[in-house]
């Protein structure tokens, strides 16, 4: 497999990650990329934020914009987190490499499963076009059902309050 970095459209925007094995959270900036065709995790910030690593079973080449190999070496690892956006919840993979001063890129895999809306020169991500497995609307019908609960509790007891009295 090998994965292109190219920047094409860049918008920075700010998400938290979750650890899987411990779910201890970090709030990081990620460049949204459309010429990425991969997500990527800084080694250092994975490193320094401890988080858990898996060894791939092939090694994947990464190319530059202008078809050069890049020279920061070969992705050997990836990184299991949990992503939260805007009340978007996900678990994501991202392959581990050398991003520089960029802690993590979501490229076009990312960005082609939930459609956003995004405004390229403001800046401004929107995401309201997710697919029916999406955390976003798993985390919607719990909030549904949670609340169909509560107001058969309410109800409930106001009955049982009409009925004492």
């Amino acid at each position: 497999m090998r994965h292109i970095l190219q920047p094409l459209n860049k918008v920075w925007i700010t998400i938290g990650m979750e650890k899987v094995d411990i779910h201890k959270e970090a709030i990081v900036k990620a460049l949204l990329d459309s010429g990425a065709t991969g997500m990527f995790t800084d080694k250092k910030f994975v490193k320094k934020s401890w988080f858990k690593l898996e060894k791939l079973d092939r090694l994947v080449r990464i190319k530059n914009m202008d078809g050069i190999e890049n020279s920061r070496g070969l992705v050997t690892h990836e990184n299991k987190v949990n992503v939260y956006y805007q009340g978007h919840i996900e678990r994501i993979k991202l392959d581990v490499c050398d991003l520089g001063r960029t802690e993590v890129i979501l490229g076009m895999p990312w960005l082609a499963i939930h459609n956003q809306e995004i405004d390229w020169k403001k800046g401004e991500v929107k995401i309201t076009r997710c697919p029916p497995l999406c955390g976003r609307n798993k985390a919607a019908k719990k909030n549904r059902e949670r609340k169909k609960i509560m107001r058969r509790k309410e109800t409930r007891k106001m009955e049982e309050k009409k009925a004492i009295s």
